[in-house]
């Protein structure tokens, strides 16, 4: 085992974007140089910016232009920190959370400001602000000085400064997580909306344009031979209208069956009768992929117990592995696949193989992304890995129980 001082240089010795160990003495310690060095002309600058329109906007508040003024200037702050987070990425080459865009209720300038006044994003951009002045300071003096003379130490003292720094900008400019968490709700109503829209168009044309215009043509053809039989009862007329009931007999049979599909694409009763299990075989059944579908599902505790999943959650599963195995079908030139399903603590975990040509991918407007939406709708996971000339693998994870069904 290391040190403990060797463990604690390590700790703050720079990184690369993917979290490798970046040289000591690499362009990206430099960049955090330059980016500390520029903290205290950013941080006066930001300052001034800062407490002069905040200072005069509440001075003048009583007044007609002071709310205004001061709106004014929180909305400067916010862009002060968008310019920040900027730098922080920049120089420590990581990702940093951006937050959303300023929304007023209403349209107008009253409602902007007002939607100005009462951002918390922006009154924790203008305490930045006013902290980056003395922060700043000691950076700019900490740096310079072991540039000059403490070069040997340099890496490690810039490293603790600009994890300072990240901490500064990740607490006041970063969105809260209770605000992500209002964006991700609002961003998956948003799903779930459109999803379930979607579906209703797609039962409202397959009605119009299967079963319903069956239904039509076979109250036309039953008229036909009432007519028919009703004219004349020669045996041709008769023969006619016998030909007629006939074919009237096969719509029947077409249209059930296109209910019946119509039926199981909405809620199949396989799924609600037997369970995941069941219902994923009967997808498997009819999968045509040459070599089948081998279909595993193990829904039990640690303890042997079984228990299902929400309803909510097996549909999900359910209508995913069908239209993934679809997919295969129809583009993979999959020979075998096979359906994994099991329980791992409160997750519901799916995994969906075959052996195909690859290629898949999660690009907008795609059935993948489209799933995906879907999944993370219920604060599920969804991954593909499908490179060239395959395989091809995707696992979802998805919550045993949705929030509306977990004990408080």
């Amino acid at each position: 085992m290391k040190p403990l001082h060797r463990r604690a240089a390590d700790a703050v010795r720079p990184r690369d974007a993917h979290g490798e160990r970046a040289p000591l003495y690499g362009a990206q310690m430099w960049r955090q140089v330059l980016h500390l060095l520029l903290n205290l002309p950013i941080g006066i600058a930001g300052f001034v910016l800062t407490i002069v329109p905040l200072t005069v906007g509440l001075a003048l508040s009583v007044t007609v232009i002071g709310l205004p003024l001061l709106a004014l200037g929180l909305a400067g702050c916010r862009w002060l920190g968008l310019l920040a987070r900027a730098r922080t990425r920049a120089a420590g080459g990581s990702e940093v959370a951006e937050p959303g865009p300023l929304q007023a209720r209403r349209p107008g300038i009253a409602a902007w400001a007002i939607a100005s006044l009462t951002d918390a994003l922006a009154w924790r951009s203008a305490l930045y602000n006013v902290l980056m002045l003395p922060w700043g300071i000691i950076s700019f003096t900490l740096t310079l000085i072991f540039v000059v003379v403490g070069w040997p130490v340099l890496p490690w003292v810039v490293g603790l400064q600009a994890a300072v720094d990240r901490v500064l900008v990740e607490s006041l400019l970063c969105p809260g997580a209770l605000s992500e968490r209002v964006r991700e709700l609002e961003d998956d109503r948003g799903t779930v909306v459109d999803t379930a829209a979607a579906d209703l168009r797609r039962i409202e044309r397959d009605l119009h344009d299967g079963a319903q215009a069956r239904l039509v043509a076979l109250a036309m053809d039953l008229g036909l031979a009432k007519e028919k039989l009703t004219e004349s009862s020669a045996p041709e007329s008769v023969e006619a209208a016998a030909r007629m009931v006939g074919e009237a007999h096969g719509e029947v049979k077409l249209a059930l069956q296109e209910l019946r599909d119509l039926a199981r694409g909405i809620h199949p009763a396989v799924l609600t009768d037997r369970g995941l299990d069941a219902a994923l075989s009967a997808v498997a059944a009819r999968c045509t992929v040459p070599g089948g579908v081998k279909v595993n599902v193990d829904l039990k505790r640690e303890d042997g117990s079984a228990e299902r999943p929400d309803s909510a959650v097996e549909g999900i599963a359910y209508f995913t592995v069908s239209e993934l195995l679809t997919n295969v079908s129809k583009h993979a030139g999959a020979r075998t696949a096979t359906v994994d399903v099991w329980r791992s603590g409160e997750q519901l975990m799916v995994l969906v193989q075959d052996d195909g040509k690859g290629g898949a991918a999660q690009y907008p407007g795609s059935g993948l992304a489209g799933l995906a939406e879907r999944i993370r709708a219920v604060d599920g996971v969804f991954l593909v890995e499908s490179p060239q000339g395959g395989p091809t693998s995707v696992t979802i994870e998805l919550p045993w129980r949705t929030r509306a069904t977990r004990p408080a």
